[in-house]
């Protein structure tokens, strides 16, 4: 299968209650279209309609841009934290920093959409594919379920109690019942456990592509938070599957931090640390949301030039002091991993609507390792690294220091193994003393940060909402503590209005 077919813009099936397109009878008849198919779910976390940038959107009535996948995901793991701000005012999205959004945000219904959508989509290829004997699409099965695994897992972290359907229920209208918490973290894990052994083996599938080491470290994932989910400590089974993943001898960290967040990252070496990206290309994927805004909305019109993208630029995204001072000497640090651009830019942030207030972060390029531009002045063709060998690393070393068992020494390795390749003069290693779960969050932020890890994390460390503070959160110039309700989000009083068999999450 072509990775180019996983970022192309057209498919074969759009699922929107309006299609007047070929039934699924008609389309399945040709045995490739169960490629397209499963291209579309792919593409479902790049893209958000047919034709790109817009003009044919998956979900009627939202626009294109806002309503894709991976921007929602990323808006909502990473505004409401310390590592990003938004000067734009476009409806409530000044209210996901400022952690006093309500049922009604409607970036929070979007993504919940994006959620169901995504679901309903892999509902209905694994219901079409029932009974299907050829070995290739049985690969296509597994695929698919690890791809309804992670949108409910996304539901689970993010919404806590959402609605629930699979391909056995019914087709058309009805209205689903909602799961709780819990129950979803046992299917998500029973769904990953089923399929570990019968998905392609690690690293054995094309790049772009779900494998095993993929399950693995969605399992890995999903153990790491289970106290959040259900109540439970898996510490020990994120030593488990995060050993897994570093033991199948498929990955190694690429020499060059920078090349993870380049146009080239598929090519570069970077391909080899990362497990699961999604993928984008500047001519096949071509949508205003995931890299594209993740690039243009960090870049003002004088920065966009160096970064590849001379027609972009939207000033927008951009960082709080206290995540600037996560790093030794603040955006002087030896600390390679440092990417700010001052600039302009002053450290504190007395407005939010400007640019110039706050420094901003120039870790994703649309350049390649050479310093070439991509192929669009807009469009990226840098991959978003979802799942990396570097998370596998500080995973392992977080679940030993919470009693999962393992090797603290290994831990201590694997820490300076990321942290030497992000010095490149001594200094950079750390000792055993200084390894604590203290340190851990703050290196999880100077690894990892803007590759939509660090809501989850700042839950998992109880830094969310009722302790830590940074610039503006609580919607204050010096930031303030929310209340623990808003650990997740609420269901969208719009589906509440609909569906009577849901309850609204507390304190909403």
């Amino acid at each position: 299968m072509s990775l180019t077919l996983f970022g192309a813009c057209e498919s074969e099936l759009d699922l929107s209650p309006e299609d007047d397109r070929q039934g699924a009878e008609e389309i399945f008849r040709d045995a490739a279209a169960y490629k397209q198919f499963l291209a579309k779910l792919y593409a479902g976390l790049a893209v958000s309609g047919q034709e790109g940038p817009a003009g044919d959107a998956d979900l009627s009535g939202l626009d294109e841009g806002f309503s894709q996948y991976l921007r929602l995901y990323w808006m909502l793991q990473e505004l409401p934290t310390d590592e990003a701000v938004i000067g734009w005012n476009d409806g409530t999205i000044a209210d996901l920093h400022g952690q006093n959004w309500t049922s009604g945000n409607e970036f929070i219904r979007t993504m919940y959409s994006r959620i169901l959508y995504q679901v309903a989509q892999t509902n209905a290829f694994l219901r079409q594919t029932e009974g299907t004997e050829n070995a290739e699409v049985q690969n296509f099965r597994a695929e698919a379920r690890f791809l309804r695994a992670l949108s409910y897992y996304h539901a689970l972290d993010l919404f806590g109690n959402p609605p629930f359907i699979t391909e056995n229920d019914p087709i058309g209208a009805f209205l689903p019942p909602q799961i709780e918490r819990a129950d979803l973290f046992d299917f998500i894990e029973s769904e990953l456990l089923d399929i570990e052994n019968s998905i392609v083996a690690a690293g054995q599938n094309e790049y772009g592509r779900a494998d095993q080491a993929a399950v693995w470290f969605l399992l890995a994932k999903l153990y790491l938070n289970a106290e959040q989910y259900n109540g439970t400590d898996h510490y020990a089974d994120v030593i488990t599957y995060t050993e897994k993943i570093i033991n199948s001898g498929q990955f190694q960290l690429v020499d060059d931090y920078q090349k993870l967040f380049l146009a080239d990252n598929d090519l570069n070496g970077a391909q080899k640390e990362i497990i699961f990206p999604i993928r984008f290309d500047g001519i096949n994927t071509l949508s205003y949301g995931g890299m594209t805004f993740i690039i243009n909305a960090a870049l003002d019109g004088d920065m966009a030039d160096l970064y590849g993208v001379p027609d972009g630029g939207w000033a927008g995204l951009r960082t709080t002091p206290e995540f600037v001072n996560l790093f030794p000497g603040g955006a002087n640090s030896a600390d390679e991993r440092e990417m700010f651009w001052t600039d302009g830019h002053t450290l504190e942030i007395s407005t939010i609507s400007s640019f110039t207030d706050g420094y901003a972060i120039t870790k994703f390029k649309n350049l390649d390792s050479n310093g070439n531009p991509g192929q669009d002045k807009v469009f990226p063709d840098t991959d978003f690294p979802l799942f990396r060998l570097g998370d596998v690393y500080l995973m392992y070393a977080e679940a030993v220091l919470r009693g999962g068992g393992g090797s603290r020494a290994q831990a201590l390795g694997y820490i300076n193994e990321l942290r030497d390749r992000a010095y490149s003069v001594p200094g950079g290693t750390v000792n055993d003393s200084q390894l604590t779960l203290d340190f851990i969050l703050a290196e999880r932020g100077r690894e990892l940060y803007w590759e939509a890890k660090r809501r989850t994390d700042l839950i998992r460390f109880g830094q969310f909402t009722t302790s830590g503070t940074w610039a503006w959160k609580g919607n204050v110039p010096q930031g303030t503590t929310t209340a623990a309700f808003r650990n997740i989000f609420p269901i969208p009083a719009s589906d509440l209005g609909v569906n009577t068999n849901l309850t609204q999450n507390p304190g909403y």
